[in-house]
């Protein structure tokens, strides 16, 4: 079976993945897995499950992400020469010198990796991760495990609920890379947020790393970088198609003084110089992408004026422009204006193209922002999206967790005061039930011994809440899907990993399984997750097994 790349189609046992290594993990995996090996554990044979207590982000779904990495962690899992080395440098001197010979030899051939398909929908107690194999291995794993599924299913999680809040038409990009939590977060931002559902990045790296198409034209600093006309050093170019150079700066003051009067209602003069130069210097360059940011100094009076001016210059010399980016003021009456602008010259002109220019809108724009302008019915054709986007400001950890099930085939059980934080015990298995009509009624957690529930539409399944005795509900599916598929074993992989972009294809085909009203912004409904009658009774004797009796004196 072919291992993975980076770019998800593939790579050889080259060593390890960056930073993605055995030591990226706590000091107390270390301190617990000595203490394994001292006490004679290292053969125990262990089942852990990685899941989540919560949906993000107020919603009631999950896209889970990160399992390329996972296993890419699982092919190099090796301990260095020198990470043994720093090790026995900050372990204490009682630590024996045999534990670090048994660390040097120690490889995930005996792990067993079970998961959800990457970008599969996912829900509260369904584990995203089932890892079984030594003991001390899977202990090991438990913290880079966590941090790569942590933060790449909350940052897809957060894109997907974008493309929905934006709507299949509108094009998103992601800009945060200046403000994400350091070079590597905004490469995983930037991986999860095209995954999730955006259409590109201004990420190069990302972009080279991962095949996401780049886009970016210029920043505020560009336009301020020139005062005036006589800064052009080249204000000639040759129309499209080849011929001699024609005086683009001539023909853009034309227009301006035509547009001026005829569409803005405004004195040429009014405009500024020197954005008017920075746009004709950056038509020039690019003058088959020309999309100019406009809100430097004024939209109204300045920007677009400069722009239209322009662009129509290039539209004599056989090019087309591409639009505008507003990043600041009031987005939506801008964005009505300016296509109201464009809707002119292209009546007035005989230009119909020109009223379909492209408006890109930035600014810090968030979830809300963008139900908020599709309120106000907008005319932004693009929206470029960085801080609360790749930093998942609005809820900055998922809250994974990896709690071990099963040791030598028996199960176990963490019990707390906080019910939502009891475990379901011992190994299970994981269904999603499917109602007639394709969509997900319910998931369902069951021994794993336990039979597929049937998918014959007739025959009913009792499906009970973990905790509360009262919530119960009988359910006919018409389709049964087994959420669990094996991905590592004996050393290597068992199934071929999809590309990035089929993976960002998974995601939008398992959102459209869920009910509207799961998916909405305000006030979702919960999806349910359950689990089977000999679960819910085997839970409950485990539970009451281990409970410690009080007693009364």
């Amino acid at each position: 079976m072919a291992a993975i790349d980076g770019n998800g189609t593939g790579f050889g046992h080259n060593g390890q993945n960056g930073v993605v290594q055995p030591l990226l993990t706590d000091l107390y995996q270390i301190t617990m897995a000595y203490a394994y090996w001292k006490s004679g554990k290292t053969e125990e044979h262990a089942v852990f499950n990685l899941f989540f207590r919560k949906n993000p982000f107020h919603g009631e779904f999950t896209i889970f992400a990160g399992l390329e990495e996972c296993l890419k962690l699982l092919q190099s899992f090796r301990y260095s020469a020198s990470d043994v080395s720093y090790l026995r440098s900050v372990m204490p001197a009682s630590v024996e010198p045999e534990f670090f010979e048994f660390l040097g030899k120690l490889t995930a051939e005996d792990i067993t990796l079970h998961a959800l398909d990457e970008g599969e929908v996912a829900f509260p107690r369904v584990p995203l991760l089932i890892v079984e194999g030594p003991l001390i291995v899977c202990q090991l794993l438990e913290t880079t495990l966590l941090t790569l599924v942590n933060f790449a299913s909350l940052m897809a999680t957060n894109a997907a609920r974008y493309r929905m809040a934006a709507g299949k038409d509108i094009r998103l990009l992601e800009f945060g890379l200046r403000r994400a939590q350091g070079p590597d977060g905004g490469l995983s931002a930037s991986k999860y947020a095209y995954m999730g559902g955006f259409d590109g990045t201004s990420n190069v790296l990302a972009g080279k790393l991962f095949n996401i198409p780049v886009s970016g034209t210029h920043a505020h600093s560009y336009v301020t970088a020139f005062s005036g006309l006589d800064e052009l050093h080249t204000k000639s170019m040759p129309p499209r198609g080849g011929g001699e150079p024609v005086d683009l700066q001539e023909r853009a003051l034309c227009w301006r003084e035509k547009l001026a009067s005829a569409i803005f209602n405004v004195l040429p003069e009014e405009a500024s110089s020197g954005e008017f130069a920075a746009f004709l210097s950056f038509a020039m360059a690019f003058p088959n992408g020309f999309l100019a940011l406009i809100d430097t100094y004024d939209v109204c009076r300045s920007g677009l004026l400069n722009f239209c001016a322009v662009a129509l210059a290039l539209h004599e010399l056989g090019y087309r422009a591409l639009g505008i980016r507003i990043d600041s003021g009031d987005l939506a009456f801008l964005s009505h204006m300016a296509r109201e602008k464009f809707e002119s010259i292209a009546k007035e002109y005989d230009m119909p193209w020109f009223a379909e220019l492209t408006i890109v809108a930035s600014n810090d724009i968030n979830e809300e922002t963008i139900i908020s302008l599709n309120e106000q019915e907008h005319s932004i054709n693009c929206f470029g999206i960085g801080t609360h986007l790749v930093t998942c400001q609005r809820q900055p950890a998922l809250g994974c967790v990896y709690k071990m099930v099963d040791i030598n085939g028996r199960p176990r059980m963490k019990l707390s005061q906080e019910v939502e934080k009891v475990n379901i015990p011992g190994r299970s298995a994981c269904y999603r039930l499917f109602g007639k009509d394709g969509s997900a009624l319910i998931d369902l957690i069951t021994r794993y011994e336990e039979p597929v529930p049937s998918s014959s539409g007739v025959t009913k399944t009792l499906c009970r809440h973990p905790f509360q005795e009262k919530m119960r509900t009988y359910v006919s599916p018409s389709k049964v899907t087994n959420l669990h598929r094996t991905f590592w074993k004996d050393s290597q992989l068992q199934l071929p990993m999809p590309t990035l972009f089929e993976i960002r294809q998974k995601v939008q085909s398992s959102l459209q399984s869920l009910r509207k009203d799961i998916k909405r912004n305000l006030n979702p409904t919960p999806y349910k997750v359950s689990v089977s009658v000999e679960m819910y009774k085997f839970l409950h004797e485990m539970w009451l097994e281990n409970a410690p009796i009080g007693e009364l004196v």
